[in-house]
């Protein structure tokens, strides 16, 4: 498997992987590995209804096909 060197890696920063790690019960490269899996994620794309319904804020009622149809209907884009 390969392996990543991060040169000048400012002590600031680690510290702050580190505290993020143990928050997450993670090692700091499983944390790295995360935050970087996270961030290449290929965004080009519209995000699926159940990514955006996953950003909403909970207790509302799921997002679906027909949810958006109405909307459109009522003259919302």
């Amino acid at each position: 498997m390969p392996g990543l060197l991060i040169k000048d890696f400012p002590e600031e920063l680690h510290r702050r992987l580190e505290l993020r790690a143990l928050a997450n019960h993670r090692s700091l490269t499983r944390e790295a590995l995360a935050i970087l899996e996270g961030g290449l994620q290929d965004r080009a794309g519209a995000p699926s209804l159940a990514e955006v319904d996953r950003l909403r804020v909970k207790g509302r009622v799921p997002l679906t096909d027909a949810l958006l149809d109405i909307a459109r209907e009522d003259g919302r884009p």
